[in-house]
């Protein structure tokens, strides 16, 4: 009997000793979590997928492919899908989101709760871009994008953060 109650006493004190760990562990993840977030922030080289849009008109949609916003430096590198009304665009449609192009008046500057707010434009042959970015202290990101000659359109989801950490 003695055993058994002793052996009980330890399994308890080792799940006890388990949970305290894993709640530090966690806040240890966050907290370099945050501290990877400003690391890529501050050095302008990042790229956050984005896993939803959200049209002007209709619902949300799911994206299912590898839809990302990067930015390295001086240039942005779009590859976003665009959904809504287009109101003047070349014959067959266009390039819309997907592009590569110079960045102008990058401002970066603290949001609410520890996010970070980006706002920057970039320009091509057809269309004038204002990009309005939030990210948080986890990574998780959302991306506004204003055209001249197309309907907004915002899109959510998340900071590469899997390459800083190696």
């Amino acid at each position: 009997m003695k055993v058994k109650n002793l052996r009980l006493i330890t399994l308890l004190i080792l799940l006890l000793g388990a949970v305290g760990l894993s709640a530090q562990s966690k806040k240890e993840k966050k907290e370099q979590m945050k501290l990877v977030v400003k690391e890529l922030l501050t050095s302008e080289k990042y790229k956050i997928y984005a896993n939803t849009a959200f049209p002007m008109r209709g619902r949300s949609i799911p994206l299912s492919s590898p839809y990302a916003l990067e930015v390295r430096n001086d240039s942005v590198i779009s590859y976003l899908p665009y959904f809504g009304r287009a109101y003047s665009i070349p014959y067959g449609g266009g390039e819309g989101l997907v592009f590569k192009a110079p960045l102008k008046d990058y401002i970066m500057e603290p949001g609410k709760k520890g996010s970070s707010k980006i706002k920057f434009s970039a320009r091509t042959a057809e269309d004038k871009y204002d990009f309005s970015i939030s990210v948080f202290d986890n990574g998780a990101a959302s991306i506004d994008v204003m055209m001249q000659n197309r309907q907004s359109i915002s899109f959510s989801g998340e900071m590469d953060t899997k390459t800083a950490e190696k």
